[in-house]
């Protein structure tokens, strides 16, 4: 499987020094898409294992959008059917892609703990064309496609699935000036083998460790965020104070940052996630009824603000 990885990796590994972008275009390094001829490597037959648990799958199987993998069962309840295996042929494996107990990935949202009527509003807004990206990324156009034959009932047991469970941190923080030299992978970045590295510039690189891991789809797994150094503090005086471009954060989410009603939680989850929501809350590719209260909050922020705030919100307890 390493080997597999490695092979991958070379063939789409990121040239050095990715340019920053201006406040007005989408900042890449959020929004991440796979290569036109990314083909991920063969299954090899051998079953694939993970820390700390007795379960196995093959590579076939973790790749199956209709099978959401049970690593560690006894640490969550029993999966909804259409979290668990969602319904063929159109809609998919809730846990698929957010896993089993909701963190997902940099790629996607981590439900765990969100408020259900919040999580429902997000699936109505993909459904009516509301919620959209800024950058073509397949796994929103994969959101966008199953929330239509997706039924009512089948959005509110998910909801009311994920938003019961506990989150977890899952992101580290590093404040740095080097970072590894990354590549593209289901729509992610992860680090060269090589272990290479590159200026951070003004970017936040957001890879798992180890990759293995999270290819596994093992809801253990774990996030490096680097962010260039001094971003927490300033990310953090954003936050608080709105430093003349913002109002304070938890007038909305709450004073611990975790949710206010039907308002999300937004700390300790991926702040390449939380970086593109803000912008596309600010380009308009979400206009959904709990977008139109964000929009006025993100109309001065640039690029690199997004990056600050969203660094400092993964440094605190979800």
């Amino acid at each position: 499987m390493k080997n597999s990885i490695a092979i991958v990796a070379l063939a789409f590994a990121f040239v050095p020094g990715l340019p920053a972008y201006a406040a007005e275009a989408p900042p890449e390094w959020a929004y991440p898409v796979n290569p036109p001829n990314f083909v991920p490597p063969p299954d090899d037959g051998v079953p694939r294992r993970v820390p700390g648990s007795t379960a196995t799958y093959s590579a076939t199987q973790l790749r199956d959008r209709f099978i959401a993998p049970v690593w560690h069962p006894n640490e969550h309840p029993p999966l909804p059917p259409v979290v668990a295996q969602g319904r063929k042929p159109d809609v998919f494996a809730c846990g698929f892609c957010h896993r089993a107990d909701g963190p997902g990935g940099p790629e996607n949202a981590n439900l765990a703990g969100q408020p259900a009527p919040y999580i429902v509003q997000q699936m109505v807004d993909f459904r009516s064309g509301a919620r959209k990206t800024s950058v073509a990324k397949r796994n929103v156009d994969l959101m966008i496609s199953l929330s239509k034959p997706m039924t009512d009932a089948e959005i509110a047991d998910a909801a009311a699935y994920f938003s019961a469970l506990k989150p977890r941190a899952v992101v580290k923080v590093v404040e740095t000036d080097t970072v590894p030299k990354t590549f593209i992978m289901s729509n992610h970045l992860a680090a060269l083998p090589s272990g290479e590295k590159e200026p951070i510039g003004s970017r936040i690189v957001e890879v798992p460790e180890p990759l293995e891991q999270f290819v596994n789809r093992d809801t253990h797994a774990q996030f490096i965020a680097y962010v260039p150094v001094g971003s927490v503090a300033k990310g953090e005086a954003l936050v608080k104070t709105g430093a003349g471009k913002t109002v304070q954060c938890t007038i909305c989410h709450g004073p611990d940052l975790k949710g206010l009603g039907n308002m999300p939680g937004i700390v300790g989850r991926s702040p390449s996630y939380i970086v593109r929501q803000l912008y596309d809350l600010k380009s308009g590719a979400r206009a959904g009824p709990f977008s139109s209260m964000m929009k006025p909050v993100v109309a001065d922020l640039s690029a690199d603000d997004m990056a600050l705030i969203a660094a400092y919100l993964a440094t605190q307890a979800p």
